[in-house]
């Protein structure tokens, strides 16, 4: 299903159900030194499709726009385990759209995760080597060899972030407005940049905070970019909380607070996160409790955006959580 565009609203193609759940986390907010009733859970990651996660909002967007335009294949890009990959794979099974992956990397380096998801939903995975630009210059010429084929192929932008994907986060921050009407701060990691330009164009950026993961090389100006198309005004990098101290040796790998952050979700609310994105940004938000820079009573939420596919992608955190097994 389709919404049709307006003069002013682009058109929207429906994969979700909303608005996603917003949970309290009382437990989890005392072992933090908060109050009981200080931090609650938006629950992203229980958005129906493919297995559920923020991607899904801005992909609403985007192939609203591709089927606009006629398009008969997805093409778009990411790391082995990406959960807009795998998202973006979904979406086209549920719009009956050919989807085309172009990843970083090569064949035969993981298997499992969301590249089994990748699989069962059908799509074609190309394999571009390194990341950065080539990843980007190989997308666009499998678009054309995609057109020499006779297809209409849509270039979906890296991690769906995109001044027209964000949208699907102006929508969220709007959830959050009827939600929380008290909020002090969302706290979300921060990735590609749409999800928390979204945030910022309609919650202001004094009411976000964004952990870098690691996924861009400038987070905070990428954030700025997208938040100054999206909404129409400037808004500067300073203007933006964004911490950069959870991405330890780089985007894949594994830290200390990460696990532990991980481990204490686990343990008292019950909730999995991924080791990439959300464990960072729970991370984040363990390290803004214990300097000060969110306090107790005042009104936190965590955005879980998803990835628990991720996680079975990973071997070193699953290694970690299963000696738990044995008391490890």
């Amino acid at each position: 299903m389709t919404t049709p565009s307006t003069d002013s609203t682009p058109p929207r193609a429906r994969l979700g159900t909303w608005p996603t759940p917003l949970e309290p986390a009382p437990r989890l907010a005392r072992a933090l030194g908060l109050g009981p009733d200080d931090l609650w859970v938006k629950r992203d990651d229980l958005i129906g499709l493919g297995g559920g996660g923020n991607k899904v909002r801005k992909l609403e967007w985007t192939c609203g726009a591709a089927l606009a335009e006629g398009a008969t294949t997805l093409v778009t890009t990411g790391a082995p385990q990406s959960n807009h990959a795998r998202l973006t794979a979904a979406a086209g099974a549920r719009l009956g759209l050919r989807v085309v992956l172009v990843l970083a990397g090569q064949p035969g380096a993981s298997a499992s995760g969301n590249l089994a998801l990748d699989g069962l939903f059908g799509a074609g995975v190309v394999w571009a080597g390194d990341g950065g630009e080539r990843l980007a210059s190989r997308a666009r010429e499998v678009v054309e060899e995609l057109r020499g084929q006779g297809e209409v192929p849509a270039l979906i932008p890296f991690g769906g972030s995109s001044a027209l994907g964000a949208r699907g986060y102006v929508e969220c921050a709007r959830e959050l407005d009827d939600q929380v009407p008290d909020l002090a701060t969302a706290v979300v990691a921060l990735g590609s940049g749409g999800t928390m330009a979204g945030l910022v164009a309609h919650l202001g950026g004094s009411h976000v905070l964004g952990v870098h993961v690691g996924a861009v090389a400038e987070p905070a100006r990428t954030v700025s970019e997208l938040t100054s198309e999206l909404s129409g005004k400037p808004c500067a990098p300073e203007e933006l909380r964004v911490r950069l101290d959870q991405v330890g040796d780089g985007y894949g790998t594994l830290t200390e607070p990460v696990m532990s952050a991980l481990t204490l979700a686990a343990r008292t609310e019950g909730i999995v996160l991924d080791p990439i994105y959300t464990g960072r940004a729970m991370a984040g938000l363990v390290a803004a409790v214990e300097d000060g820079d969110i306090t107790p009573g005042q009104r936190t939420v965590f955005l879980h955006t998803g990835g628990l596919p991720g996680l079975f992608g990973h071997p070193a955190t699953l290694a970690r959580a299963e000696a738990g097994l044995l008391g490890g």
